[in-house]
């Protein structure tokens, strides 16, 4: 009975066209009609001039690939398919990111690409739309800068666009959607081509509009993503600009990336770190800087907008930074990317992490996957043992926390939320700050009692220790009334995919009420 819920819980906010577009692929594949066209005549592909986009980091060192902090040498002949380091780890591989990395080689890359051409089918991991999506990028902008001309890979690039233009991912929606949009206008423009225009933009148009917040934030909540995404529009604007200058879809790309960089500017903490909440880590997509220095070069600039859709708000006074999560977890159909995070926070004390969220160091479906995404991995509060939403498999949410009674002030930020309701409790959380001290004063409300655990994840280069009835965190005290028992354990830190680094977390107990009093300066 609880899978036969978790997936009711899951189904149920699933947009019509996801649950059509995942019965009908599934049929045409069965009845094998999902291989890539058959060309009549030869594609003319033109490159085009680019401003200087952002350089990948280097992946790949004569033979040997390293992605996700995971690194094999494939020797002289390259496995598309390479299975040992999990799918996502393969999906790297077929991105071609590595393209367009410093110090690639004209010639290198020539024979990359007609290895790939050579070798990899229909039917293989890279010719799934995400990968592919991400490979017409990577190839053209490798083709615009080196200025190639080729009739058998513009061959092989246009297959690829009109096979994603059959398998655009409706079932999935979110940034995977946006993605595949993304590549179909790279092909437009490069092949002058008004059918994957005019897709591309039907799709842009509305995506952007979904997708990104008024406050400019992308609406899945994963600051990593929002990254990606724009260093992809960025992308977009630069060839856009290039083929077709004055389109008016051109303006509307600007103006959102513009918003997006507002945002990300927001988010990003003094010493260029972003907060690894919901799906994120370092290392994958380019930095806050980086991405600034693109856009200048591009004439986008950000636009401010004050937090608030996106559900975080982040405050700074005297020597703290403190980003507080109190919105949804993010869109109802497409909850991937979320953790079961409610009301959790990041707290940055004189320019350096010192309460942290856990991170994210797998995708694959296993025991640490779940444990990344569950309550207990995050700065919050869980009761009876309870997950605020019901984070399972690798990407699924069941039933999730709404927040409610959201009241904000010049000094403080409260809400409830509504994910422990199904056990008959509710949990409401206040924050309020001065240059000095972050007061967070938890409330359980229930006709009965419960057993409510509060959780502080240090970074692992902080000192912690225990010191009777508070804790002493690099000189820093913090102290909690109303609690019944406060214990200092070992938890691991995950700041890139698969690294994990020994750190300590508090777990306080508590009955129904818990003030928890950070001093920010030491004593």
């Amino acid at each position: 009975m609880s899978s036969i819920s978790l997936y009711l819980h899951t189904a149920r906010h699933l947009k019509p066209r996801q649950v059509f577009f995942r019965g009908y692929y599934f049929v045409r594949k069965r009845l094998g009609q999902a291989a890539p066209p058959n060309l009549k005549g030869s594609p003319d592909g033109k490159p085009i001039e680019l401003v200087s986009p952002i350089l990948h980091s280097r992946s790949m060192e004569g033979t040997a690939f390293t992605f996700l902090n995971r690194t094999h040498d494939l020797g002289g002949r390259i496995d598309w398919n390479f299975p040992d380091f999990g799918k996502l780890w393969c999906y790297n591989l077929n991105y071609f990111d590595f393209l367009n990395q410093e110090g690639m080689e004209k010639e290198t890359g020539f024979a990359l690409i007609y290895d790939f051409i050579g070798q990899a089918g229909p039917g293989s991991v890279g010719y799934e739309p995400y990968p592919t999506s991400l490979r017409i990028i990577n190839w053209i902008k490798f083709i615009c800068l080196h200025g190639i001309r080729d009739v058998e890979i513009d061959t092989s690039l246009y297959r690829h666009a009109l096979h994603l233009n059959r398998n655009l991912e409706y079932h999935l929606l979110g940034n995977h959607l946006l993605e595949n949009s993304f590549a179909l206008l790279f092909a437009a423009c490069y092949f002058s081509d008004g059918k994957l225009y005019g897709k591309a933009r039907e799709i842009l148009e509305a995506e952007l509009a979904e997708q990104i917040l008024p406050d400019g934030g992308h609406f899945e909540l994963s600051p990593m993503y929002h990254q990606i995404l724009l260093d992809r529009l960025l992308d977009c604007v630069n060839i856009l600009a290039g083929a077709r200058p004055d389109d008016s879809l051109l303006d509307q790309l600007r103006r959102t990336a513009s918003a997006m960089l507002g945002w990300l500017g927001q988010m990003t903490f003094q010493n260029g770190d972003i907060p690894l909440v919901n799906d994120a880590a370092f290392g994958i997509a380019p930095n806050t800087a980086e991405l600034l220095a693109y856009a200048e070069r591009l004439g986008v600039h950000p636009t401010i907008r004050p937090l608030k859709e996106c559900g975080y708000r982040k405050v700074e006074k005297g020597n703290y930074e403190l980003l507080l999560d109190v919105g949804n977890i993010g869109p109802d159909y497409i909850p991937g990317h979320a953790h079961s995070d409610t009301f959790s926070f990041v707290l940055y004390r004189e320019g350096r992490p010192f309460i942290v969220d856990t991170g994210t160091s797998t995708y694959e479906t296993c025991e640490r996957r779940l444990v990344e995404r569950r309550t207990v991995a995050h700065n919050t509060v869980q009761v009876d043992g309870t997950e605020q939403s019901e984070v399972w498999g690798s990407f699924r949410v069941a039933q999730r926390a709404y927040v409610r009674d959201l009241v904000e002030t010049a000094d403080s930020i409260s809400a409830c939320h509504t994910g422990y309701e199904r056990i008959g409790a509710r949990h409401a959380r206040e924050f309020a700050f001065s240059d000095r001290e972050i007061v967070l004063r938890d409330t359980v409300t229930s006709r009965k009692e419960h057993s409510c655990r509060a959780f502080l994840h240090f970074h692992p280069e902080v000192g912690v220790t225990l010191e009777a009835d508070r804790i002493v965190a690099d000189g820093v005290s913090i102290s909690f009334s109303g609690a019944t028992e406060v214990k200092l354990e070992d938890y691991m830190y995950s700041p890139r995919f698969n690294v994990q680094v020994p750190g300590k977390v508090i777990i306080v107990s508590f009955g129904q009420e818990l003030t928890t009093i950070i001093k920010t300066t030491a004593t």
